[in-house]
């Protein structure tokens, strides 16, 4: 049976990170240190992420000269709702409905 898009454990980590603050901008490196996620993994779960509008990127100019410009991400509306589904079905698992809690 193939996997649903989107459903893997580290995507579902990143969604996470993500929901706390949904509204605001996180650098990539923010992400990796927060979720534990290498480079080499994060980076493409964020292009993916975009390029299917579930996170809207933008570019910030450096604060000092000489640095480079750093890539920032937020969620869309479409990805708040990903990731607000995804937590709703993380907390069914952990406590079922009739289950004692």
């Amino acid at each position: 049976m193939p996997r649903r898009s989107n459903q893997s454990a580290q995507t579902k980590s990143l969604l996470a990170a993500l929901l706390d603050r949904p509204s605001a901008w996180r650098y990539g490196y923010d992400l990796s240190t927060e979720t534990g996620l290498k480079s080499g993994l994060l980076y493409p779960l964020l292009i993916r992420l975009s390029d299917q509008g579930y996170l809207e990127s933008k570019w910030q100019e450096p604060e000092k000269q000489g640095r480079p410009p750093r890539h920032m991400y937020r969620l869309t509306t479409d990805g708040l709702a990903l990731a607000r589904s995804q937590r709703v079905e993380a907390a069914a698992l952990i406590c079922p409905e009739g289950a004692p809690a």
